[in-house]
């Protein structure tokens, strides 16, 4: 890419991502060849399949897509279609009882994607035909990771090994690798914005507008407290080194990771792993947020808040959990004017992308650099 592009500049320089990143469809579908299909893009969380025999279809950048998982709670993604005849074989989420049947002529795939019956292939009553190899017509198979539980997949099936996307991040939380524990309905949101899904991510990478967005939260977590987070190896976002709501009124708090530096008492981070993951770590708690860009103007946030310990998934702390999780839910529902206020403002034809804070957008500076790198490698 053109050293001299405005994005690329020093900070104190730079323009931002100008309009067309936002609101055209052509550059749209750029992204979902040289953004989310090249690279690793997260596209469910493992409890969308929680047992064996579970199914979840999608449809992520516009690729029909199944998340299954096998006898041996192996959790597998393949393409959504047929071999036979190209139909779509789950619509719903469900707990199938046998294979995975087409609704069109009942080929039938096992949950390692394997083509196990072609009924009538030969004819009637014929189950079989030499030119009809199953060996050889498997579901097409896509690439999965799953981190922190996220399942995340390259549809390119070039991109470099997960292990190497993710091991900067993970070796900054390292401590934070053990288990996590979801509880349920009550751990969980969707959110619907009206706004590109790069507007969601700049806003999360920033602290500069809490203040101003988020006054309960800069109540306990204040602005000064806040320090910012960049690594080239495709992060951003913030931390804050004084973060301890009150969760309950009686100071009851949910149990903690174990062997946490001294730090973590009152510290938290909250980093974009992009292109489409927003995590944050806490003692006792974690979330992911994973944005489904929808169109250029629309963007899906799901939201899942796991815990430190499996004891704060039981009946006494099922108050705490419910006002975490209304917490977290004000937080985020806060963001939504100014998202879509941004999506609205990048009609105007006369905005240059906007000038940055050298001090304050750094973060947000970071990914726009990002996102033009990885459009014009």
């Amino acid at each position: 890419m053109n050293a001299n592009h405005p994005v690329l500049q020093p900070i104190s320089k730079a323009q931002g991502l100008s309009n067309h990143h936002y609101i055209s469809d052509a550059t749209f579908q750029t992204e979902a060849q040289g953004i989310f299909a090249a690279g690793w893009a997260a596209i469910g969380f493992t409890h969308d399949v929680p047992s064996p025999g579970c199914v979840y279809p999608l449809d992520f950048m516009g690729t029909p897509l199944l998340i299954a998982r096998n006898a041996q709670g192996e959790i597998n993604v393949f393409e959504n279609v047929c071999r036979h005849r190209g139909m779509i074989l789950v619509d719903e989420p469900k707990k199938l009882s046998g294979p995975i049947t087409c609704p069109y002529h009942a080929w039938a795939y096992d949950f390692d994607g394997q083509l196990r019956a072609t009924p009538h292939v030969g004819g009637p009553g014929i189950h079989h035909h030499d030119e009809v190899v199953c060996e050889e017509l498997s579901l097409h198979t896509v690439r999965t990771a799953i981190w922190r539980e996220v399942i995340f997949v390259n549809l390119s099936g070039n991109a470099a090994p997960f292990e190497h996307a993710a091991q900067s991040l993970r070796s900054r939380w390292q401590e934070f690798e053990q288990p996590l524990h979801f509880a349920g309905a009550d751990s969980e949101f969707t959110l619907d914005l009206n706004c590109n899904w790069k507007l969601a991510v700049e806003n999360y990478c920033e602290a500069y507008h809490l203040p101003f967005i988020h006054p309960d939260l800069n109540s306990y977590s204040r602005l000064e407290d806040h320090y910012n987070i960049l690594d080239d190896a495709g992060f951003a976002g913030q931390g804050s080194e004084v973060y301890n709501p009150q969760i309950a009124p009686d100071g009851r708090q949910f149990p903690i990771h174990q062997g946490l530096a001294e730090k973590w008492d009152t510290a938290s981070e909250y980093c974009a792993f992009f292109p489409n993951v927003l995590f944050g770590v806490h003692k006792d708690h974690s979330f992911a947020i994973i944005l489904h860009p929808l169109s250029p103007h629309q963007t899906t946030e799901r939201c899942a808040i796991y815990y430190a310990q499996a004891d704060a998934l039981e009946q006494g702390y099922s108050d705490m959990r419910t006002t975490n999780t209304a917490m977290w839910k004000k937080v985020f529902i806060e963001d939504i004017g100014v998202v879509e206020g941004m999506q609205k403002g990048r009609n105007a034809p006369h905005f240059d992308g906007g000038k940055f804070s050298p001090v304050m957008d750094s973060p947000t500076h970071h990914f726009h650099k990002w996102v033009a790198s990885s459009l014009h490698r």
